[in-house]
C-alpha cells in the first residue's frame, strides 16, 4: 500500500489499514469483511486528543479559543481536506450502490486511517504524523468552519436583494445521506453545493456563489 510507504509505516497488521478504508457498502455487499465505524470512533478521539494537546501546549491561549480552533481543524470539511491531501480517496472501498466517495466518506475515512495507525504506531508516532499535516492549516489560520451563508447575506442586503436556499436533491441511505443545494439571489440561481446536512449544502451553494464575485 503505497500510502504506507509514503508515510514511512512498517507494518505487520495490514488489515487494519484495509478495514480503515471499508465503507460500510463494501462490507454489506462482503459480509467477511468490517468496515471502518468502529476504527473512526476510535480516530475521532485520537484526533481531537491531538489537536488539543497542541493548542494548549504550544499555543497557550484560552480556553474558549483554543475550543474554536479544535471545532475548525477537527470538523468534516477540515478531515475531508485532509485525505484529499494524503490522496486517501483512492484507497476506498465502495460497495456497488456507491458511485464515489463524498465529503463525509473522505472524513470518516481519516479519522478510520488515524484510528487504525494509533493502533499500529502508538499515539507518538500518530502524533507526528497529524501535526506534519495540520500544523500547516493552523499556521496559515485556515477557518474550515467559515460561515458563508452569513458572508453572502451581508454582501446582498445592502441593495436590499432576497437569498433563497433550496434543497434540489437528497441521496443516500440514512446513515450516509447526501443533500444538493441551490441558493438564488433575486430568483437568479448563483451557486449550487452539496454535503452530508442540509446545512453544510447551503454552506456550500453560498461558499459557490461568493466565488463567483458578482457585483451583487
Amino acid at each position: 500500500m503505497e500510502i504506507l510507504e509514503k508515510l514511512n509505516i512498517r507494518t505487520n497488521q495490514l488489515e487494519l489499514y484495509v478495514q480503515a478504508f471499508t465503507h460500510t457498502s463494501y462490507s454489506n455487499e462482503h459480509t467477511e469483511c468490517e468496515s471502518y465505524e468502529r476504527l473512526e470512533f476510535l480516530g475521532d478521539a485520537v484526533l481531537e486528543l491531538i489537536i488539543s494537546d497542541y493548542l494548549y501546549n504550544e499555543k497557550h491561549l484560552e480556553e474558549g479559543t483554543m475550543t474554536k480552533m479544535r471545532a475548525s481543524y477537527v470538523c468534516e470539511a477540515a478531515c475531508c481536506a485532509y485525505a484529499k491531501q494524503l490522496g486517501l480517496d483512492t484507497y476506498i472501498r465502495l460497495g456497488s450502490g456507491e458511485v464515489s466517495a463524498n465529503t463525509t466518506i473522505l472524513a470518516d475515512v481519516f479519522e478510520s486511517f488515524i484510528g487504525a495507525m494509533y493502533l499500529d504506531q502508538g499515539i507518538e508516532f500518530t502524533k507526528m504524523i497529524v501535526m506534519d499535516i495540520i500544523k500547516t492549516y493552523i499556521e496559515k489560520k485556515v477557518d474550515f468552519l467559515h460561515d458563508y451563508k452569513s458572508e453572502l447575506q451581508e454582501l446582498v442586503q445592502t441593495v436590499r436583494k432576497s437569498v433563497i436556499y433550496e434543497i434540489i436533491d437528497e441521496r443516500g441511505p440514512a446513515h450516509d445521506r447526501s443533500f444538493t443545494c441551490q441558493v438564488k439571489v433575486d430568483d437568479i440561481v448563483m451557486g449550487m453545493g452539496t454535503g452530508s446536512s442540509k446545512k453544510a449544502a447551503e454552506q456550500a451553494a453560498a461558499r459557490e456563489a461568493l466565488k463567483k464575485q458578482v457585483n451583487y
